[in-house]
């Protein structure tokens, strides 16, 4: 039995910290987007605003890309869950979860990515329009 909770704490420790990489992900956004703003009023620069479509792209690509990789290590961690003891093999590998809601593609239009980059996408277009 220690074998089977030593598997679920490593698979655990990775959903732990793709949530982190997310989140990180997220605040990064946050600051280097507010930065572009920042710059964009204050030298009345459309380039700034330009550039922000671009950090705003990456970092929702990126963070699609962690949100899915959590999904897979869910799955696993329930697959695990339900082992018998004697099945455990601490073997890591999600590839056989990288479908439907679990792909890259997915973890970018998810719900919950949709409407923090929705608004960063809006409000970008807005202070494009606002800018002389």
């Amino acid at each position: 039995m220690e074998n089977k909770h030593k598997h679920l704490e490593f698979i655990q420790n990775v959903i732990t910290r793709m949530n982190s990489n997310s989140f990180l992900i997220k605040a990064w956004t946050i600051t280097l987007v507010s930065a572009l703003f920042a710059l964009a009023a204050k030298d009345a620069n459309r380039i700034y605003v330009l550039i922000s479509y671009v950090v705003i792209t990456a970092f929702w690509i990126l963070d699609g890309f962690f949100i899915s990789k959590e999904r897979q290590y869910k799955d696993l961690y329930a697959v695990v869950a339900l082992n018998d003891k004697t099945a455990i093999d601490f073997n890591m590998n999600t590839s056989s979860f990288n479908q439907g809601k679990r792909t890259w593609l997915a973890g970018i239009f998810s719900q919950t990515l949709i409407p923090f980059y929705g608004i960063f996408i809006a409000t970008t277009l807005i202070l494009m329009f606002l800018i002389k």
